[in-house]
């Protein structure tokens, strides 16, 4: 059960969607009236999906559960980051209930809330946690919308007007590089990603410890 992970809903119960920038600023930039909210809620929505797949982890703001097993090593690394809070952190046996560890006995490193993109990991004071214990975490990590980094919400409206182009144009599957097969007929392949939304997420692609 390493590294187990799971988040709340895309949906959230304040009626914020999965974007890396609100819509509200989407069309306040682009002058787009209210007629265009669905088309443009899809396309800020593919787009963070599509800049966390790229990335090869999450970005936006959500609560996780963690369950590592214990290796005797103080140190238990986060999948997800910026960690903004933890919340809970366990040893956890799957024939005994889990047991809550003081947070006096372990840290975040780097600390919660400094907002560094780099991954975080939890050190736990020797002897608290031993094999064949596990460990359960549960923490709050990833950006808001309202203070995601320049650079990824830049790159969250260039992926999001390059869609919207895309799908009005509807040339889907016949733009970006050329098709090196046995198609002789002038198509092209669809590009990905732009070039210049990958240049700015370069820095967000996940690094391990």
């Amino acid at each position: 059960m390493e590294n187990q992970t799971m988040g709340t809903p895309d949906r959230r119960s304040d009626g914020s969607f999965h974007s890396l920038i609100s819509l509200a600023d989407f069309k306040e930039i682009l002058g787009i009236d209210d007629r265009d909210d669905a088309f443009s809620r899809y396309c800020l929505v593919t787009a963070t999906y599509s800049i966390e797949q790229y990335c090869r982890r999450r970005l936006l703001i959500s609560k996780l559960t963690e369950i590592h097993e214990y290796s005797d090593d103080p140190f238990v690394p986060l999948k997800q980051y910026p960690v903004r809070k933890i919340l809970e952190v366990q040893k956890h046996r799957s024939w005994k209930p889990a047991e809550d560890i003081d947070p006096e006995l372990f840290q975040c490193i780097p600390q919660c809330g400094v907002g560094e993109d780099m991954p975080f990991c939890l050190e736990i004071r020797p002897g608290v946690v031993s094999s064949p214990f596990s460990v359960r975490v549960r923490y709050v990590a990833g950006y808001k919308h309202t203070d995601a980094p320049a650079d990824l919400a830049s790159a969250c409206l260039e992926l999001a007007v390059w869609n919207m182009a895309r799908f009005r144009g509807k040339k889907i599957g016949v733009v970006g590089q050329r098709y090196g097969g046995s198609r002789s007929n002038g198509e092209f392949l669809e590009a990905k990603m732009p070039e210049r939304a990958k240049e700015l997420l370069e820095p967000y692609q996940r690094r391990v410890i």
